[in-house]
């Protein structure tokens, strides 16, 4: 399955099947999110909070890719992200794009 964020293959003729996406919902570990708040009072990088996100945008793409496979995709063009709170404490991430398949 290729991936990609244009809206368009080189050197492939593309015929659209439609939307697909995946998304996911993670909450904040109180063990995590009370180490985390620490962090805050000196500043840097959040490492758990940025390994959460990687693993939500894994996730949300790989049931992207698994409803685009459904549809008999060979790719799946243009594809975005978005995240938004949905909860105090969680956050929705969703991977969005066009199935296409080959001509």
């Amino acid at each position: 399955m290729i991936l990609v964020n244009t809206d368009y293959i080189s050197g492939k003729e593309l015929e659209m099947l439609g939307l697909v996406k995946g998304s996911t919902i993670q909450s904040k570990n109180i063990g995590r999110d009370i180490s985390q708040s620490f962090k805050t009072l000196v500043g840097g990088e959040l490492k758990a909070y940025t390994q959460m996100m990687n693993e939500a945008r894994a996730l949300a793409t790989k049931r992207m890719v698994e409803e685009a496979e459904q549809l008999g995709a060979d790719a799946v063009v243009n594809i975005r992200y978005a995240s938004s709170a949905v909860m105090q404490g969680a956050a929705e991430v969703i991977a969005y794009g066009t199935a296409v398949k080959f001509r």
